[in-house]
């Protein structure tokens, strides 16, 4: 039998459920980390549409390892230089179930610095 859902999936469907509840209309960064790379995307949700991405599989970024906190700033500046060009400058940002905190606060201040509201 099943014991109820992880702290992790707790923690996403927490941090989704707010952001939904907000009812906001701007597009959503969201991060998703794993033990060797860090992935961006802003989504527009109410087109069912990724507007912008970036992650650590590139091939001008693949020759460093993604599990640094330099690599998730290269990201977040990528991902922000990204959506600016496809005319996004606000978003809400969406951390999934990760904490906020080393490399996913590393992407979101480089994607501040990077001109992303949020």
């Amino acid at each position: 039998m099943a014991k109820g859902l992880s702290l992790f999936e707790r923690r996403r469907r927490r941090v989704r459920t707010a952001l939904k509840a907000k009812g906001s209309l701007r597009p959503r960064l969201s991060v998703h980390r794993s033990g060797r790379h860090i992935y961006a995307q802003v989504i527009d949700d109410a087109a069912g549409k990724t507007v912008a991405a970036a992650s650590t599989l590139e091939k001008d970024v693949r020759s460093t390892t993604g599990a640094t906190a330099d690599a998730a700033a290269s990201v977040g500046k990528r991902v922000a230089e990204r959506a600016s060009q496809a005319g996004v400058t606000k978003v809400v940002f969406d951390r999934g179930g990760f904490l906020f905190h080393g490399r996913v606060k590393a992407l979101a201040d480089a994607a501040r610095e990077g001109g992303l509201e949020f």
